[in-house]
């Protein structure tokens, strides 16, 4: 008997959604189980006292990729958003990504030439210490990073801020999660240098919601729980999941870290002035503060509502019930992850993709490629 549907979907999220876009497009007929009670994954958004709130953090579409954004955009249009965040640490403010704003502020110097000067001084200063100590090349991240940057940036911007996201020493993280570190020798605190950047008009919703019209869609439905019945009902799966856990946790389980949110609703307009703030002191539990409107609003918008929402992000280690928010990509899971993938090719009539299925760091615009190239190599 001819299953009902062509393709299964596990997970309506950027992957799931733009695969299930793809097909129905193309006349196929798709069921979308998502195990949450929302569609969207990480992208959800909710209205907040006439605000848009990223519920699982900040999402800002960057691409270089004119014909993704060109996609994207007929779908739902996009309002440009030009990411520009901060640092703080203690009470002073920092502009990233690193740049003449930043170390104007870090070293009092006006010129590119100064701050080439200084940054080259403390780099060799500390390539020269690491030598002596027998280590032609960096052994791990703190290492890593005092090549790139020097001593001043790594204390007050980096070390902090990533032992609070990573939950370790920076001297026991792998040198390669932080190989580069953009540094500007311009007045420039555009955080992407793609050349399209924004967010939908109205939210991620209505992206997700415009890409999954024509698909079948049932929420709180869960994959692991209802494979037996689910399975039968497509010619073919598209898994979006997480890998290992399909897999029955064979191997033992892949590490990620998850983030947990606090959010709160305050009697101000404008309660930081930017969207994003990080801050970068261990002594801070947070990583940073999401103020949302700011994602949406311009100018004199802010103050259309007299209130603002904002975000503090704590990250964690994921366990059961948390959310999988990034994948732990050192040696011990990378290694994990490649005897998993080895299995996955072994299943057949299933398609693996997503960050979680292909236990990787996704940027959307990626994802969106990625689903797209899928799904054309499956419908040859």
């Amino acid at each position: 008997m001819k299953p009902e549907y062509d393709y299964l979907i596990v997970g309506s999220g950027l992957y799931g959604a733009t695969f299930a876009w793809c097909a129905t497009r193309a006349g196929k007929r798709c069921l979308v189980v998502e195990r949450r009670r929302h569609t969207g994954g990480n992208l959800r958004c909710e209205n907040v006292e006439d605000i848009v709130v990223h519920r699982y953090g900040a999402h800002i579409f960057h691409t270089s990729d004119r014909e993704v954004w060109d996609t994207v955009n007929s779908i739902v249009p996009f309002r440009s958003f030009i990411n520009s965040p901060l640092a703080r640490y203690g009470d002073e403010l920092y502009n990233l990504p690193f740049n003449m704003n930043t170390f104007c502020r870090m070293w009092g110097c006006t010129s590119p030439a100064e701050a080439q000067a200084i940054l080259n001084s403390q780099r060799e200063a500390e390539t020269a210490r690491q030598i002596a100590a027998g280590h032609a090349e960096p052994t791990n991240l703190e290492e890593q990073a005092l090549r790139l940057v020097g001593r001043d940036i790594y204390e007050k911007l980096i070390k902090g801020y990533t032992e609070k996201q990573w939950g370790r020493p920076c001297a026991e993280l792998p040198a390669f999660i932080i190989r580069r570190l953009p540094v500007r020798l311009t007045f420039d605190n555009n955080y992407f240098d793609d050349t399209y950047q924004g967010i939908p008009e109205g939210g991620y919703n209505r992206l997700i919601d415009r890409m999954l019209e024509g698909s079948e869609v049932w929420t709180g439905c869960d994959y692991a729980c209802h494979r037996g019945e689910l399975r039968p009902k497509a010619s073919a799966v598209v898994y979006t999941g997480a890998i290992d856990e399909y897999l029955g946790y064979c191997h033992g389980r892949l590490d990620y870290r998850s983030v947990r949110f606090e959010s709160e609703i305050l009697p101000v307009a404008n309660w930081q002035g930017n969207a994003v703030v990080n801050y970068t002191a261990a002594d801070i539990p947070f990583t940073r503060i999401i103020e949302h409107k700011h994602f949406t609003m311009r100018g004199d918008e802010v103050h259309r509502t007299p209130v603002t929402v904002i975000s503090r992000e704590y990250p964690s280690e994921w366990e059961d019930g948390a959310e999988r928010c990034y994948p732990v990509n050192d040696l011990r899971n990378t290694t994990l992850y490649d005897r998993y993938a080895a299995m996955a090719v072994q299943e057949h009539g299933v398609i693996f993709g997503g960050r979680l299925a292909e236990f990787r760091y996704y940027d959307m615009d990626d994802v969106v490629a990625k689903a797209i190239k899928d799904f054309c190599h499956a419908a040859k």
